[in-house]
């Protein structure tokens, strides 16, 4: 007896690009469709309008698909009655409405939904993170663990109660109480999978790819986001509040898209930004941080090397003869004692490295705050 397994995409699109099939035919009409290959039944379905439509079984033998009618004859199924259809096709009833079943019971109907019932394990989202990597969800996160300070503040603010850990640098909001799991690039893998999350949040720059990988072998789901740039942030942190933890568009994200759409003051400024001394390191190319100094009308004097952050003497920025320097306290703690000192031509300017670095809830007021800290209208 064959096995199937069921995968529900978040939309007609998602399982496109998912499985690459471009079928127009079954793809196409007012309910869309639901698309399998092989053994794999995918269904996409979308909660917001509630669509939803038939079901094709692509395999080898026939690569023209199967129509499988759940309603017995009808070519599509109203969005509001896709999951009793699904499961009434599984001889399980909806989960709400009966005890759960035993996989062998579920297994006599001939669609086993491995290794437990329909709807708890095997009736899952699959996501792409920022990477495109597959993350399959039966639900929600409901349990969610943050290895990236930033994404931290966005759940917890976002999403109250769901952050069950984080890393000893996520210090916002303020107050934050779940268990800690080390540092950013040392996490405590072994207390992340005794937390039993849903989900696990990373940051491909933050994060080291050998810590996602043990993760992903212990069997956690890991979302792993690539920010570079403002318009990045805000649709990264779109993709992960609306799509597996299923929320609504949080009031501070579309502050922030809103805050950050306006074009850069003018005229240019040439600025360094030092984040860390002995050895002296500086903000480089293709970092979030750089995009937040252009979109403040400020030119990064080390922007166009090939690094990210660059170690530079402080003789080389001063020799660079920056209009402004500006020096966050974080990840170094620059001081008014402990910084500005090594540069006596420049206007140096303290500024909260939150503003320039983070992007959770602080960018919606990040713009402002800083245009107010150098001075620009």
């Amino acid at each position: 007896m064959a096995t199937e397994k069921v995968v529900l995409c978040a939309g007609l699109s998602d399982a496109r690009r998912q499985l690459g099939i471009a079928r127009s035919a079954a793809l196409a009409g007012p309910h869309g469709s639901w698309v399998g290959q092989g053994r794999t039944t995918i269904v996409w379905h979308e909660p917001h309008s509630q669509r939803s439509g038939s079901l094709v079984r692509i395999s080898a033998d026939r690569p023209g698909g199967d129509l499988l009618d759940p309603g017995g004859g009808a070519s599509a199924v109203d969005g509001g009655n896709v999951f009793e259809a699904l499961m009434a096709r599984s001889g399980t009833a909806h989960p709400a409405r009966s005890p759960r079943r035993s996989s062998e019971s579920v297994a006599s109907t001939g669609v086993t939904c491995e290794p437990r019932p329909p709807w708890e394990d095997d009736l899952v989202t699959v996501w792409r993170d920022d990477l495109g990597h597959p993350v399959e969800l039966p639900g929600p996160a409901r349990r969610v663990v943050s290895l990236v300070p930033s994404l931290t503040e966005a759940v917890a603010v976002s999403a109250p109660g769901r952050l069950v850990g984080a890393t000893d640098w996520c210090t916002h909001p303020a107050g934050l109480a779940v268990t800690r799991v080390r540092g950013t690039k040392n996490p405590d893998r072994a207390k992340i999978v005794a937390l039993a999350p849903d989900l696990v949040i990373a940051n491909r720059e933050e994060n080291r790819k050998l810590d996602v990988t043990r993760l992903r072998d212990a069997g956690l789901a890991v979302w792993v986001t690539v920010i570079e740039s403002v318009p990045e942030a805000v649709a990264s942190l779109r993709r992960l509040l609306t799509g597996p933890l299923a929320l609504v568009v949080p009031g501070w994200l579309a502050a922030a898209e809103r805050a950050w759409a306006g074009s850069a003051p003018g005229p240019v400024r040439r600025v360094a930004v030092p984040i860390w001394r002995d050895p002296w390191m500086v903000v480089g190319a293709r970092t979030f941080t750089g995009d937040v100094l252009a979109r403040l009308g400020l030119d990064n004097l080390f922007g166009a090397g090939p690094g990210r952050y660059p170690r530079v003497e402080a003789a080389a920025i001063r020799a660079a003869a920056p209009d402004l320097v500006l020096l966050p306290d974080e990840p170094y703690p620059f001081t008014a004692g402990d910084g500005p000192e090594e540069f006596p031509a420049q206007r140096a300017v303290l500024v909260s490295g939150r503003l320039l670095t983070w992007y959770g809830p602080s960018l919606a007021t990040a713009r402002a705050d800083l245009l107010s800290a150098i001075g620009r209208p």
